[in-house]
């Protein structure tokens, strides 16, 4: 299909992009916190570290609102940087797609409707267990209660997250399942050396590879809560996991409590793809043969340098901006100068009124 790109079994895709196609979408972003995001230099979300733990909520809350009720601004950095759910808007509200926030974690309850988990952020895997024994069962369950409830309202869900921090609890995940990952970063420049330093120090309390184990000692809550949504959700519906490095691994501990694969597919940016840093189709080919859609937002055309610096390396792909993308043009037929457009229409909007 004209602007999104199939990687692994071509045919799986096709049959995915087919079932789908001018149907129903849902989507939903699970917003949740890690205090790994409190390391200096992990990410770029939010000006500072004060502000980290208002970027999921924020996001949140510009979704529904088109502007936050937490902080003053959307999560953006001092120089116009803004955050991805810029794109994911613009992409929702040009097809016509539905929202629904699920609150798995995050350290500040964003200021509108949302479906509780009453889940506690995770820990600094470098101190302590990501997640207790207690709060991990929880995620799955609930994951599964949600997941089934809102499969039944779509023909196809649309799985975002919106996690500070999320890609190296995520790299500490895969590592611990034995998945040779390589991931990315919101960063322009990947702190490579400082994620391999901070995964390695945090595996070093495994002593076995389980999956249970290895994401309750590294992983984050947003990881066994979108697990279990997509183990049942996909029993019932299609379900797009929209993101890149942290979706691969939801994927890769679902695996551990099942998931019709057939119904599966993973959908991103070619920023991420495309980054030089990381390994994120190998990483997919390694967990299963699920169908990979990658869409070209085509940012480097914008006047806007801000929006211009998610094809130079920043941010890359949140809030399921890819996925939210490969949706509209699905459902609506839209394609990437379109959306790209309406994107510039939304950030005029946004720095207008600043």
């Amino acid at each position: 299909m004209k602007d999104i790109e199939f990687f692994g079994n071509i045919k799986n895709c096709e049959n995915f992009v087919n079932a789908v196609k001018e149907k129903d979408f849902l989507f939903s972003l699970v917003i949740s916190y890690t205090s790994t995001s409190e390391i200096p230099g992990i990410t770029i979300a939010g000006s500072d570290s004060e502000l980290v733990k208002f970027t999921a909520p924020a996001d949140a809350e510009f979704l529904h609102y088109g502007y936050c009720k937490s902080i003053k601004s959307i999560p953006m950095t001092p120089d116009g940087k803004p955050t991805p759910a810029l794109i994911t808007k613009s992409a929702l509200e040009s097809a016509s797609i539905p929202l629904v926030v699920i609150n798995a974690g995050s350290k500040i309850e964003p200021q509108l409707p949302f479906i509780q988990t009453g889940l506690k952020p995770g820990n600094n895997i470098t101190q302590n267990f990501g997640l207790d024994e207690e709060s991990f069962l929880h995620a799955i369950d609930y994951g599964r209660i949600i997941g089934r409830t809102l499969a039944s309202l779509t023909d196809c869900l649309v799985i975002g997250e919106s996690l500070p921090g999320g890609t190296t609890t995520a790299l500490a995940v895969m590592r611990g399942l034995g998945i040779d990952a390589k991931v990315s970063s919101s960063i322009p420049k990947n702190p490579v050396e400082l994620k391999n330093r901070i995964v390695t120090n945090a595996l070093k309390k495994l002593d076995n590879d389980d999956p249970f184990n290895v994401v309750k000692a590294v992983g984050d809550p947003m990881i066994p809560t979108v697990a279990g949504m997509l183990s049942s959700a996909s029993e019932i519906t299609k379900v797009l996991l929209s993101g890149g490095t942290q979706m691969a691994a939801v994927l890769a501990f679902a695996k551990s409590i099942g998931y019709k694969s057939e119904n599966v597919a993973i959908g991103t940016t070619c920023y991420i793809t495309d980054d030089t840093t990381a390994n994120f189709l190998e990483i997919i080919k390694q967990i299963d043969d699920i169908p990979i859609l990658v869409v070209d937002p085509k940012l480097e055309r914008s006047e806007f340098p801000g929006l211009k610096s998610f094809s130079e390396g920043f941010a890359k792909e949140g809030a399921g901006a890819g996925g939210s993308l490969i949706a509209a043009m699905l459902k609506a037929g839209l394609d990437s100068e379109k959306l790209l457009q309406l994107t510039e229409n939304q950030y005029k909007r946004i720095f207008t009124s600043q």
